[in-house]
């Protein structure tokens, strides 16, 4: 069971599109603090990859990449109350060295919550 919940709908994405983004050398990620109305307080987070990023294998292998770097990182580094969406780049999510990746999504964290 992970510590967070998976966006589905679009009008999540399409939140957070509006909201703040940190791009690092793997990914993008678009970040925004929920409103007192919106929902609980469970930290949500949803993973997209355009058909820029290749054939549905690549995207595939792309989005799983995404989602376990989050599943690793998100229950330390993320905070509840906020949605996260992760977007896939091109031929760097897939061939991005996982330390670096998990490093990548650390330092993303920080600059669109403003600590670094």
């Amino acid at each position: 069971m992970s510590s967070y919940e998976i966006l589905t709908e679009r009008r999540d994405f399409l939140r957070a599109a509006k909201a703040s983004h940190a791009r690092a050398p793997g990914f993008v990620i678009q970040g925004r603090r929920r409103a007192a109305g919106e929902g609980d307080s469970a930290l949500r987070v949803g993973f997209t990859c355009s058909k820029k990023v290749g054939n549905a294998v690549a995207r595939n292998r792309a989005k799983r990449r995404l989602r376990e770097a989050a599943r690793e990182v998100l229950p330390q580094a993320g905070k509840p109350g906020w949605d996260y969406v992760l977007i896939g780049l091109h031929g760097k999510t897939a061939a991005r060295p996982w330390p670096l990746l998990l490093e990548d999504l650390r330092a993303a964290l920080l600059r669109l919550h403003g600590t670094s």
